[in-house]
């Protein structure tokens, strides 16, 4: 958290300062939950013994949290998964939800209402004119051991509605696009859109979807093909979701895709940066007023997005400046200090809805880029 410059009106810099306060007990309590012997978890009561610290008596503020090591993420390949459930919350039904792994071990996250919080929370940012309170949902993306597919069931379950899935498997794309087998992909994309149009035809009276933006694209050009669109079928609602969100592209969606912004098309699209870790982080509303730029603030206290220097990750960069994502995330369920995220993006100021930093122009960090393969993302 960093103050912001003089010339922030009050009333914002008042917001930024209870979003701090409220930011630092939160970073307090979470960290007694997770380090008493009472309540935490098995894997951090043993790795505090090698900290040169003691989180319980140390660890006052969010700035604090910097004691921690960076965390690794090779920390959650492999188990036993019950070494992340704290002993507070050992006697509740546990899910287990994987990220990554499409060669390997996958990471495995432990959850047991986080991703029900994370999305109810979630809702509340969701305007009800394009996503009606009852209306069911469709969910175009990944399925199998991943968090976004009950998720999303939770999502429209919470707003009232039923939530009808497809069957994907994203860990198959990219064995295909590594492969080279570019014909078997479009196939298995086929494939998927089969999947929706199928559902979104049968009379089931859906007005909202979650979709990634390379499977909403080949929705809307599969739609146009057999002489449909999203509009004629009801749909108003569409929170999607990834890296593939660029000014170009979300211009791109709308003006060509939808038809222009809601007003006009009566389809009104939310972006958001999320992932297993951390939950969801909501975009400051996209206008073509501000070419289309796309602005990311993480759901705090529960999470906290820094964009740090790409050589020394314990340095926050100035506002306007690119770095790489740091992710800390703090619940009750989950405890992850300093993950650096396989993201960069710019720093952007609080304001008024959000009023801490954000991270804005989300693309792969550069370390990485040239050898990370997206596919349905």
């Amino acid at each position: 958290m960093s103050s912001v410059d003089t010339a922030a009106p009050s009333s914002l810099e008042a917001k930024i300062q209870a979003a701090k306060d409220k930011l630092d007990a939160h970073a307090y309590e979470v960290v007694q939950f997770h380090f008493h012997d009472s309540t935490g978890c098995p894997f951090w009561l043993e790795k505090k013994r090698e900290f040169n610290f003691n989180p319980l008596t140390e660890v006052k503020c969010y700035a604090d949290i910097q004691k921690f090591p960076l965390f690794e993420d090779e920390w959650l390949r492999g188990g036993p998964i019950r070494r992340w459930v704290p002993k507070a919350l050992a006697d509740k039904p546990t899910y287990v939800f994987e990220t990554g792994g499409t060669t390997g071990i996958p990471k495995s996250r432990m959850v047991i209402e986080d991703h029900w919080i994370d999305y109810e929370n979630f809702s509340h940012t969701l305007p009800d004119e394009y996503f009606p309170k009852g209306s069911n949902w469709l969910m175009l993306g990944p399925s199998g051991p991943r968090r976004l597919r009950l998720a999303v069931e939770h999502l429209a379950q919470f707003r009232g509605g039923i939530c009808f899935c497809i069957d994907l498997d994203p860990r198959w794309v990219v064995k295909l696009i590594k492969k080279g087998w570019m014909e078997h992909l479009e196939e298995y994309k086929k494939h998927c859109i089969d999947q929706a149009i199928t559902i979104l035809t049968a009379g089931h009276d859906i007005k909202c979807a979650f979709a990634t933006p390379k499977l909403l694209d080949a929705l809307c050009q599969e739609l146009e093909n057999r002489g449909m669109s999203l509009k004629e079928l009801g749909i108003t609602g569409i929170f999607s979701g990834g890296t593939e969100f660029t000014p170009q592209w979300t211009r791109y969606c709308i003006e060509e895709l939808f038809g222009g912004p809601p007003e006009e098309s009566g389809i009104y699209m939310t972006p958001t940066y999320g992932n297993t870790l951390m939950g969801l982080a909501c975009s400051k509303p996209v206008t073509a007023a501000d070419k289309y730029k796309i602005s990311y603030y993480a759901p705090q206290p529960r999470a906290v997005a820094e964009v740090v220097d790409f050589d020394d990750p314990m340095k926050v960069v100035p506002y306007g400046e690119s770095g790489r994502v740091k992710l800390t995330t703090m619940t009750k369920e989950f405890f992850v200090p300093g993950f650096l995220e396989r993201d960069e993006g710019e720093r952007e100021m609080p304001f008024d809805k959000y009023p801490w930093d954000g991270v804005s122009g989300v693309k792969p960090w550069r370390g990485i880029a040239s050898s990370t393969t997206v596919g349905v993302y």
